[in-house]
């Protein structure tokens, strides 16, 4: 039987594994880009727009700052291994819509192995599988890591 794959968190990211977008905003008043999406009012102090289109955000930026999340977040979080593990997080700033977008780095790659500066880019991963469906997440990556995995 085959798996299909839907998101954890529905429409924050497209569900192309190739090519995978985080999915924001934008004012139709002041072009500003919203991540999360905006859906009520414009986030910019300065507009009083109100109405947003859609839009698909670059795939890839360069590591603004990074941590390590040492301890186990509370629920919702699902925890990928048992016992918990840290795993590493990172702010990585777009450059086309001149903004940090905040997100968990993959599996395997450690605060030790980031550098402000270093390339990332968006991939996907599984969080976890129930009746045949896998549930994806959208991480950082940096580029070019993985490439050769099939």
């Amino acid at each position: 039987m085959a798996t299909t794959t839907e998101p954890a968190i529905e429409g924050w990211f497209t569900l192309d594994r190739d090519q995978p977008h985080l999915l924001g905003t934008r004012c139709t008043t002041c072009r500003t880009t919203f991540f999360p999406r905006e859906e009520q009012m414009c986030r910019n102090p300065g507009c009083s727009g109100a109405e947003f289109e859609e839009t698909q955000l670059s795939r890839t930026g360069t590591v603004w700052s990074y941590t390590n999340a040492a301890y186990e977040p509370p629920d919702p979080y699902i925890p990928t291994t048992d016992p918990y593990e840290p795993f590493a997080i990172a702010g990585v700033r777009l450059a086309a819509e001149e903004m940090v977008v905040l997100g968990q780095v993959v599996a395997g790659v450690g605060v030790e192995d980031l550098h402000t500066g270093m390339e990332m880019e968006l991939v996907l991963e599984t969080l976890y599988t129930e009746d045949d469906t896998d549930y994806v997440v959208w991480k950082w990556r940096p580029t070019g890591a993985g490439e050769d995995e099939s």
